[in-house]
């Protein structure tokens, strides 16, 4: 199913319809001269049956809330090991400068 259907139907209960219809996707997605296809639209008001948008919504976040996260990073370290831990990133840190510099000292032109 297309997301423009989607989005259609969500912009048609912002603008106060609780129940859009098939038809009324069709006036939202005909107004921006977008392609539309009556078997998804009946497809998607006929799921949405009885159903309001609100709890649709409440329903998929928490089946999001078994997906875990993302990449939101780990837990916050110690005070203690944060200056041991800084100490060791500065050295790094001098590491990967010195290793630019030398990249940059090649007699390497890519358009000549």
């Amino acid at each position: 199913m297309g997301m423009k259907y989607v989005a259609a139907y969500l912009m048609a209960v912002l603008g106060g319809n609780e129940s859009p219809s098939a038809e009324d996707i069709k006036k939202i997605l005909s107004s921006v001269e977008s392609d539309f296809d009556e078997e998804i639209a009946s497809k998607l008001v006929s799921g949405l049956e009885g159903k309001t948008v609100h709890e649709v919504v409440a329903a998929g976040k928490e089946k999001l809330k078994g997906f875990g996260g993302g990449g939101g990073g780990g837990a916050a370290a110690p005070a203690a090991a944060a200056g041991a831990t800084t100490a060791g990133a500065a050295k790094e840190e001098k590491k990967a400068v010195v290793e630019e510099e030398e990249e940059e000292d090649m007699d390497f032109d890519l358009f000549g």
